[in-house]
């Protein structure tokens, strides 16, 4: 089956791989009066001028193109919602302070533990319709707001379980050490032998999480405690992610770079050697943007990690307490106006260097042969365009290995 998206106003993508760093994360493919050739759900070839012959023809109308969007980090799965919290941090309660008086994760650990695998399934297919309309294909989800064996394992296999019937693939992220559980708080040791030496070992005989990500954090858990974490998911196979100076720089985005980790997260007071580490350790930052603006903190140092070479992808961090934002054309508009990117930098940050931050880009991130058929065709004439605009869903059609999806 010949599927191909014609009179393509505007073709914008990054290339190839491997994550864009430095000035290579700016330098994308823009094409004019373009068309895609998809076969059989893949790209079979990306061109300019007259298009050839398929079986299904979708008309852009003239409009921009670019490859579907990518979600690098998500907390998809959890039970209800925080919005008691809301008048809290009006009166200037912190986030620390909110968690530490029995709200934050740990609420939102109650109410997942008392969920049912299908309630969870049903808000989660929920979520990703809305992201799907977005323009979102690609995303990763995370446990960790069980914080206990079988309640860890419920929420992987509710994502295992979406990406098997819903049309976004999904990579399933574990952290159990997401936080101690109020159950062990006065033995913290205990709780960390409980995610490596029993959570790990059945998540990878079930087969149900690619990555091992941990809160490096002030009151959650140290560097030492990360590392002890981090190292103990290698063991299994599970690829070290970490969440790094979200609220205080306590060494987390060094550790990332030490123990070559596919990403670090947040990053919002990452230090100068913080960024030296990951640049040397190759690391992917994951920036998120909606954090920052929802929680009224300061922004991450994007533009002196791309400048130190280390590359930036950006996503929404969709979650209850931090961020109940899932748009990630709002990210977009963020990382424009407040990390002060291109519109280039942007897009590559929220394709192909968010695909690579969840070892996806060989399938996604960018519109090139042997790729998934993963496409956007925006209410929009240019790139800068979604960039500029505010507040509106500009996602008009989305494709899905070579199928249209939305619109």
């Amino acid at each position: 089956m010949k599927t191909i998206v014609t009179d393509i106003g505007m073709l914008a993508t990054p290339q190839g791989k491997g994550p864009r760093k430095g000035p290579e994360q700016g330098n994308i493919q823009i094409l004019k009066d373009a068309w895609v050739l998809m076969e059989d759900g893949v790209i079979a070839q990306v061109g300019a001028g007259p298009a050839p012959a398929a079986d299904e023809v979708i008309d852009a109308h003239g409009a921009l193109v670019t490859p579907g969007l990518v979600d690098a980090h998500t907390h998809l799965i959890f039970g209800g919602w925080r919005q008691n919290e809301l008048g809290l941090k009006l009166h200037g309660k912190t986030y620390l302070e909110i968690q530490n008086a029995g709200g934050g994760i740990q609420s939102t650990t109650n109410a997942t533990r008392a969920a049912t695998e299908e309630e969870l399934t049903q808000k989660a297919a929920k979520a990703l319709d809305e992201m799907l309309h977005f323009g979102v294909t690609t995303m990763e989800a995370k446990s960790g707001y069980g914080l206990a064996t079988q309640h860890e394992l419920k929420a992987l296999r509710v994502i295992q379980n979406l990406n098997d019937r819903h049309p976004m693939d999904i990579v399933a992220t574990f952290m159990g050490a997401h936080l101690v559980p109020a159950e062990y708080k006065a033995d913290r040791g205990a709780y960390i032998r409980l995610v490596c030496e029993e959570m790990m070992p059945k998540v990878k005989e079930q087969g149900i999480a690619r990555f091992c990500d941990v809160f490096c954090e002030a009151d959650t858990f140290t560097v030492e405690e990360s590392r002890q974490v981090l190292e103990a998911g290698l063991k299994y196979g599970l690829r070290p992610k970490i969440h790094a100076d979200e609220i205080e720089a306590i060494g987390g985005s060094q550790l990332a770079g030490e123990i070559g980790a596919i990403s670090a997260e947040h990053l919002i007071v990452c230090p100068p050697e913080g960024i030296a580490s990951m640049a040397r350790g190759g690391v992917v930052a994951c920036l998120l943007p909606a954090t920052s603006f929802y929680l009224g903190a300061t922004f991450a140092p994007a533009r002196d990690m791309i400048n130190a070479g280390v590359p930036v992808a950006m996503a929404s961090d969709f979650n209850p307490g931090s961020c109940p934002c899932l748009n990630l054309q709002f990210v977009i508009n963020l990382g424009c106006l407040k990390y002060k990117l291109t519109p280039e930098e942007v897009l590559t940050a929220v394709t192909l260097n968010a695909a690579c931050a969840i070892d996806m880009a060989d399938k996604a991130g960018s519109l090139e042969p042997g790729k998934q058929g993963d496409l956007v065709i925006w209410d929009a004439p240019d790139l800068d365009y979604i960039c500029y605009r505010m507040g509106s869903n500009l996602s008009k059609t989305v494709i899905k290995k070579g199928v249209v999806v939305v619109g």
